[in-house]
């Protein structure tokens, strides 16, 4: 017997919290019932249905992306863009992206259809370390690395220490290339770092999501995550 918002992010439908709205919201019926109570128990023999559709238990896939750019991190888009679901044709599970890179930024990008395991890497206690290769319009200082070293106040509060590289600069061509480490998920952290500094980012690739990192992968293509690594990721996520 499991929880029912749990069987429903197993099945791939949502994240544990999205089922739980769902759940509230009327939309999901256990043997033909409507049930709206969060704790309730199923097992392997009732049917759910999720929006009148019945869910059937997945195989728990999870896919390392080296996302293009110009690409939404969403399954669909209304406006027809492409989405990194444009990368996986001929995919049968219902995976989703874990966290989101935005339209330009390229790079590591987990897919799964394990709500659980999503939240996880999701969640706001997670501290995962991403590292990002940055290029800016800029002459980026030892100064500026040292202050991010400390965190920076953004849009009123104050950031996690970062890990900073000055990997290359350059006065005459006004260009700086970095490595940056981040512990945690705030939309769009990296681009606001640069932009504290009047830095403009001209490009953005995450080069390592924990201990993953993209090998010879390019834009576009994906491996599977073997077993160890999902098991090994889990920790480092709950770790607090």
């Amino acid at each position: 017997m499991e929880r029912l918002q749990k069987v429903i992010a197993k099945a791939g439908i949502a994240s544990r919290r999205k089922a739980e709205e769902l759940i509230a919201a009327g939309k999901v019926k256990v043997n033909g019932k409507v049930v709206k109570e969060m704790g309730i128990q199923v097992s392997s023999s009732d049917e759910i249905r999720v929006n009148n559709q019945l869910i059937q238990t997945e195989n728990k896939v999870y896919y390392l992306l080296n996302k293009p750019a110009k690409t939404l991190s969403t399954v669909s888009d209304n406006h027809d863009r492409p989405t990194v679901m444009d990368c996986f044709e001929g995919i049968k599970e219902r995976i989703f992206p874990v966290g989101r890179l935005d339209y330009e930024t390229t790079g590591i990008l987990l897919m799964t259809n394990d709500g659980d395991f999503a939240q996880k890497m999701m969640h706001p206690r997670s501290h995962m370390q991403k590292t990002y290769h940055v290029v800016v319009e800029g002459v980026f200082t030892d100064e500026m690395a040292k202050i991010l070293t400390n965190g920076i106040i953004i849009e009123g509060k104050k950031t996690l220490p970062a890990i900073v590289e000055i990997v290359a600069r350059s006065k005459k061509r006004n260009r700086s290339e970095l490595n940056i480490t981040i512990f945690e998920g705030r939309n769009r952290e990296v681009r606001k770092m640069m932009e504290y500094f009047d830095c403009q980012v001209r490009h953005l690739n995450r080069i390592a999501y924990g201990f993953l990192e993209l090998g010879n992968l390019r834009q576009g293509e994906y491996r599977k995550l073997r077993s160890y690594e999902v098991r090994k990721l889990i920790p480092i996520a709950e770790k607090k």
